[in-house]
């Protein structure tokens, strides 16, 4: 990237500042949305929780996790205390779980580190575990009226396509630039930003969407570039695709049926990598490893369940239970052969299943062993 781009892309910014800024202000407090439970609290705690929620997720699944949440954990002193089985449990079927693994980090490093205070500027906050640049500017524009702007997906499109910024947003050059030119549109007072931050969100989220846009309603649509180029949808641009990968795998779904009431095996995952320290059944390669590892009176009571496709961001995961009952001998015995099995790590105990809401289990995993 030349510096004429970026200085032209900067130009066009201070064009339009403080304009944009006033507009936008003006546009959230009268047509934003305002029935978001976190946007009713300037407490950087419930800022921040939402925030780390709501990264690649809807507001629709976030708000009932955002309750539940809050409920359990009303302040970042009883998130940091919490074990993490617990928080993980809290947090399972809302997905990317390494966000739950730093957002009980983060917590642990306020309470310990800060006196149970957030930093009150975006720099700060960017030290705390799991809070990058545009997290740490929300925290800090809505909280403490730090003159910052964010850059989330959302902002980026929107800011794209008013300042035509058609520069491929997966170079980091690129994106630096917009992010330098959006923080000369801010607008001139810090009281105004938590309204200016809400509203970008509002406006990416609601009106200024990937695909058919409604510009008719958009505060910017007089000013916006890539309107009046008759083809905003081509903006941003961003060249770099990811390639998704393809995995299948065969769960053993152990049933021991005890007095009390049945158990099942259940293994924690590492700490690190796909659903990392999540409980899930025993995982293994295919039906011929799973047989292998159960002892010969069970092979015949094998059932297996429907194969199914689980989603993730870059994989597709094909997965089959298969479900078993066991006698209390074959429980004794289970327990030392899975736990001594490779890669097992010793990480698996029978959970009684009147008690598999307490566990942190991956969504996957739920929906096998309750059908929801």
């Amino acid at each position: 990237m030349t510096l004429d781009l970026a200085q032209g892309l900067a130009d066009r910014a201070q064009a339009l500042s403080p304009f944009l800024a006033d507009r936008l202000v003006a546009w959230q407090r009268q047509q934003g949305r305002h029935h978001l439970p976190w946007q009713q609290t300037r407490d950087p705690y419930r800022v921040w929780l939402s925030e780390i929620m709501l990264q690649q997720t809807q507001v629709s699944t976030v708000m009932g996790y955002y309750a539940r949440f809050l409920e359990r954990f009303p302040d970042v002193a009883a998130l940091a205390a919490a074990p993490q089985d617990e928080v993980m449990a809290l947090w399972a079927g809302l997905g990317y779980y390494s966000r739950a693994r730093n957002l009980h980090r983060c917590a642990q490093v306020v309470v310990a580190d800060h006196g149970g205070e957030f930093p009150r500027t975006a720099a700060g906050l960017q030290t705390l575990p799991g809070i990058g640049p545009s997290t740490a500017s929300a925290i800090a524009a809505f909280c403490f009226g730090e003159r910052i702007s964010i850059l989330d997906g959302n902002v980026k499109r929107v800011l794209s396509r008013v300042l035509a910024w058609e520069q491929d947003l997966a170079v980091k050059a690129h994106e630096r630039a917009l992010w330098e030119a959006a923080q000369r549109l801010l607008p001139a007072t810090s009281q105004a930003m938590p309204a200016y931050t809400q509203g970008l969100m509002d406006l990416g989220a609601t009106v200024c969407t990937p695909r058919q846009p409604m510009c008719l309603t958009c505060p910017w649509s007089d000013v916006c570039e890539g309107r009046r180029t008759g083809d905003p949808q081509r903006l941003p641009v961003k060249s770099r695709r990811l390639v998704r990968g393809q995995r299948e795998n065969a769960w053993a779904w152990l049933v021991w049926s005890r007095e009390d009431g049945p158990c099942l095996w259940l293994e924690q995952m590492p700490q690190t990598g796909l659903w990392a320290g999540l409980w899930t059944l025993p995982l293994f390669d295919d039906e011929a490893a799973l047989r292998a590892c159960l002892p010969e009176p069970c092979q015949g009571r094998v059932e297996a369940q429907p194969r199914f496709k689980h989603v993730l961001t870059h994989l597709d995961w094909w997965l089959q239970a298969h479900r078993v009952e066991v006698t209390d001998a074959e429980a004794d015995c289970l327990t030392v052969m899975l736990r001594a099995r490779p890669g097992a790590g010793g990480a698996g105990q029978w959970v009684a299943e009147r008690d598999l809401a307490r566990w942190g289990l991956p969504a996957a995993v739920r929906k096998v062993l309750t059908g929801a």
